[in-house]
C-alpha cells in the first residue's frame, strides 16, 4: 500500500504572503485516533482488508440516530474526505449516538490537529 505517507508542506508566495500548501489527501482516522493520509485515491477494501472487523465511512454520511452506512468495497476514497475506520461491534446494532459523533470529531480534530 505505497499511497499512504504523510504530507510535505510547501511553503508559496502569494500577493507576499506566505502559506502552507499541502496537496489534498484523504484522511481516515483510526480507531486509536491516528490518521493515515492517502494522497491517491484507493478502494476502501485496502483499507478495510488491512483492519479486520473494521469497517470505513465517510465523515459526511453520518446524522445522529441513524446507522452508519459503510463505505463499499470497491468505492475509491476521494481526496480532500475524512473517513472513520469503525469496529464493526460497535456500530452493527445501534444507530450513532451525538456522544459518539462528538467522539469521533475529538479524534479527528485532535489527528489532524497533531499533523499540522
Amino acid at each position: 500500500m505505497g499511497a499512504c505517507t504523510s504530507s510535505p508542506r510547501s511553503k508559496a508566495s502569494k500577493g507576499g504572503a506566505n502559506f502552507i500548501r499541502r496537496p489534498l489527501t484523504a484522511k481516515v482516522i483510526h480507531v486509536d485516533g491516528r490518521m493515515q493520509e492517502l494522497k491517491v485515491p484507493v478502494a476502501a477494501k485496502n483499507i478495510t482488508s488491512q483492519n479486520p472487523d473494521q469497517f470505513l465511512c465517510s465523515s459526511e454520511s453520518m446524522s445522529i440516530n441513524t446507522w452508519v452506512p459503510h463505505v463499499p468495497d470497491e468505492e475509491k476514497l476521494q481526496l480532500g474526505q475524512i473517513y472513520f475506520l469503525l469496529p464493526v461491534s460497535q456500530f452493527h446494532n445501534k444507530p450513532i449516538t451525538l456522544k459518539d459523533l462528538c467522539v469521533l470529531a475529538i479524534k479527528a480534530s485532535s489527528a489532524i490537529g497533531h499533523d499540522s
